[in-house]
């Protein structure tokens, strides 16, 4: 099965909706190193439309333009991009493709396409916390930044299921970002107070 990962910048309050004003400050060669690892994860991306909007608006032209990001402009133009839309798409952006069916039942086939790597979500939180719900995502690679956002759309929500999680690695950059890499895990046995009372609270 191919595995699906999920990379998100994240403020410390739990909002990962980027606000350019607290993202940029902190983006730094650690972290440019950190999302070059999870794109080389994968070789289809899986995108809502508000990311792919975003992605197709600026990437191609970064890419013509021959700066310095277009070496990575021209990876994301190569990579297979599978949209999630619930409207047809007039892609203008070269291997991309409109998700066929519902969002779930598309990325159980993906995952289980023999002849894929592996899959990225980068950003596309509604696409996220759906397959969060249905249980289909394998990691979650977040860079927590160190600040409250106090607004903007959070990665787990009022009411959302409880999701516990693994810690997989964690590294801390000199601004003060962290990178954490979660997988989801089954619940823990259950426990009470009378089970941690006899524990020691420190001297």
């Amino acid at each position: 099965m191919a595995k699906l990962i999920s990379t998100l910048f994240i403020s410390a309050d739990g909002v990962a909706e980027i606000d350019p004003d607290w993202h940029f400050p902190y983006f730094d060669e650690n972290m440019g190193r950190a999302v070059t690892e999870d794109y080389e994860t994968s070789d289809v991306l899986l995108i809502g439309r508000n990311t792919y909007d975003s992605f197709a608006g600026a990437w191609p032209d970064r890419e013509a333009a021959g700066g310095e990001d277009a070496p990575f402009a021209k990876q994301l133009g190569d990579t297979r991009k599978v949209v999630a839309s619930r409207q047809d798409l007039e892609f203008t952006w070269r291997n991309s493709e409109l998700i066929d069916g519902e969002l779930t039942d598309a990325v159980r086939a993906l995952k289980a396409d023999e002849s894929i790597k592996g899959i990225l979500i980068p950003g596309s939180l509604d696409v996220v916390h759906q397959l969060l719900a249905a249980g289909l995502i394998d990691e979650l690679r977040l860079l927590i930044h160190p600040v409250a956002a106090g607004k903007g759309d959070k990665l787990f929500t009022e009411g959302s299921p409880v999701q516990h999680l693994k810690v997989l690695a964690t590294e801390a950059f000199p601004t003060g970002v962290i990178r954490v890499i979660y997988a989801p895990v089954e619940p823990p046995a259950p426990a009470g107070y009378s089970d941690v009372k006899d524990f020691p609270e420190g001297n």
